[in-house]
């Protein structure tokens, strides 16, 4: 059982992690309101989060940037353009998908760039070519994480050996990723010790980032810190691909360290998510979703059904079993 201690008291080593404008990018292709990305970067200083992700330094050349926002690409440009110098305790974060970011010329020297970590986003069979880019990051400067996308869809054992290549490259935070909302808390505790293990023998962090298609992000969330996962990512009112995500507001509710204030977060929900929701943008738990997490399924079917207004779960549920 859980030593209670870990979840009434706080760890100082605790990051929260701000993902709104990346993993919520992608229920609006990006396209958010003019000054939302300012009024979340001063929420955020407000509330006390240790870093804040602007989104994908995607390459330009593969994605067409009149078909996207600019958090897609998030160039230092932009960047800047929001935060200035960011003469703040605020770090921030982008992420570089392997093989859709031309990392070698995107991503430039650390002394350059208002950017202090890059998250390198795989899956299980990409983390060779991730361990490139983390190396490629370390050596211009950058705090660096490796997500390992749909972890559980993968074997044991090739978990692993990612794990093991992973502890003995210069990455500083490996993440636990529930792509498909699949996950239970009592697995997850599980997963945590496997990925425990290989955080001490190599002195790395862990980090959690949890989907909401079984309405389990915020627990798997909080099951994690307990287990001594320290990047605990979220987004506010929970927007993300999907189901959504960790909803931030629900985690600082939480977490008992008294330098975080919900207050800022509980404002920009109030006067900028909310009219997101009223204006069309989709996202968060519902019937479709439920499905391909309880099936261990890429949420994309869940989405084309959302896209396409279907009310019939009964059928969709039987095409995720492959009965249809």
């Amino acid at each position: 059982m859980k030593d209670i201690s870990k979840l009434m008291n706080y760890r100082p080593s605790i990051k929260v992690v701000d993902a709104t404008l990346r993993d919520g990018g992608l229920c609006n292709d990006f396209f958010f309101p003019k000054d939302f990305a300012k009024s979340l970067y001063e929420a955020n200083l407000k509330a006390g989060v240790d870093y804040m992700e602007f989104g994908y330094r995607a390459d330009k050349t593969m994605f067409d940037v009149d078909k996207f926002g600019p958090s897609k690409f998030c160039d230092d440009d932009y960047i800047r353009s929001v935060v200035g110098e960011n003469n703040t305790d605020l770090k921030i974060a982008i992420m570089a998908d392997v093989g859709r970011c031309d990392y070698k010329n995107d991503i430039q020297e650390k002394v350059n760039s208002p950017v202090d970590l890059v998250r390198v986003a795989c899956y299980l069979h990409q983390v060779p070519t991730a361990i490139e880019m983390i190396e490629d990051a370390h050596k211009k400067g950058y705090e660096t994480s490796c997500n390992i996308m749909a972890l559980s869809t993968g074997q044991e054992n090739d978990i692993k050996a990612a794990l093991e290549m992973l502890g003995k490259s210069s990455v500083d935070v490996i993440y636990i990723v529930d792509s498909y909302g699949s996950i239970y808390p009592e697995a997850m505790a599980r997963v945590c010790h496997m990925f425990g293990e290989v955080a001490a023998k190599y002195n790395k962090k862990l980090g959690i980032h949890a989907h909401d298609n079984q309405r389990l992000a915020f627990a798997n969330t909080i099951e994690c810190a307990g287990d001594g996962v320290d990047f605990l990512d979220a987004t506010y009112m929970a927007m993300g691909r999907g189901a959504g995500n960790c909803a931030m507001e629900l985690l600082l509710g939480f977490l008992k360290n008294p330098k975080f204030n919900i207050y800022p977060v509980i404002k920009f929900i109030e006067e900028h998510m909310v009219p997101l929701k009223k204006d069309g943008v989709v996202w968060g738990y519902d019937l479709q979703y439920l499905m391909t997490g309880l099936f261990n399924q890429h949420p994309r079917t869940a989405i084309a059904f959302t896209k396409d207004k279907r009310t019939d779960f009964g059928d969709f549920f039987k095409e995720t079993m492959g009965l249809d």
